[in-house]
Order: C-alpha cells, then structure tokens, then sequence
C-alpha cells in the first residue's frame, strides 16, 4: 500500500474544507448535529480498486453529523466525465458510492455509513471510530463454514 503525499494531504484538507462550505448550514439544522465535531477526511489510503478506470484513494470524511465512505479519484488520469454513481470494490464487499461535485473543482464519491455521531464526545472518538470502519472495510469477511 503506498503512503499518501504531502500534496494528497493538502488536497483531502481541501475536501474537508469545501465540504464543511458547502454542507454546515444544512448539517446545524439536523437534530443530530454535534457540535463538538468537524468535517474531517481521515484514514484515506490508497486502493487497488479502479473507478471508472481510474486509481482511488479512499477514507473516512467525518461531519457534525455522519460518517461517510468516501473515494476520491486521481483527477489527473481522468478522460471522461464521472458518472453520477459507481461500484467500488473492497476486501469486505461492493459498496455504490454517489458522486458529489464540490467547490474549487473537488469531485467524490461517497456513501453514508453512519448518520447519528451525537454520541461521540471529541473528535478522537471521532477518528477512532473512522479508522474502526476503514479496518473493517478493507478486511476480507471469513468464509463461511460448510456444515457437514
């Protein structure tokens, strides 16, 4: 697995900070709204699998509100538009992922994994919590045992 540069670092940082823009008026209106949590991309890494034929890097984007899976594309390979929603491919399964057009250019697939973060007290659980979910992720399920 290779290890993330300082420039992907600086482009997740980015992500967080046009999702938060874009998203925390509609996020302080739910219910469930923490205020004690951001929007934070964390445990990106990247994957083997391809997104329209493209390498991913794929992570954790927390918000004061939900936990979700997100991929984000290596935009300079990109050659055709993306498409509103696609498959992508982990140890543990399948999962669709909906694309999301962010400000400045950033483009994402996600996939809401957990919508009540009330609970959680700091942003440490927080990334525990994120980095739980990616462990899980990216580990193949046993295979079942035959009865006999």
């Amino acid at each position: 697995m290779r290890t993330l540069a300082s420039h992907e670092y600086g482009y997740l940082a980015e992500l967080a900070k046009c999702y938060r823009d874009k998203h925390l008026a509609e996020l302080k209106k739910q219910a469930h709204f923490n205020p004690r949590l951001g929007v934070d991309a964390l445990c990106f890494q990247h994957v083997d699998a391809r997104i329209s034929g493209v390498g991913a890097m794929v992570g954790a984007l927390i918000t004061p509100c939900e936990l979700w899976l997100v991929a984000v594309l290596e935009q300079a390979t990109l050659q055709a538009p993306l498409e509103s929603q696609s498959v992508l491919t982990l140890p543990s399964g399948n999962y669709t992922l909906h694309l999301e057009r962010l400000p400045a250019g950033i483009e994402l697939y996600k996939r809401k994994i957990l919508e009540d973060l009330s609970d959680l007290e700091t942003l440490q659980e927080a990334a525990r919590l994120a980095q739980r979910m990616m462990e899980q992720l990216m580990t193949s399920p046993p295979a079942p045992s035959s009865v006999e």
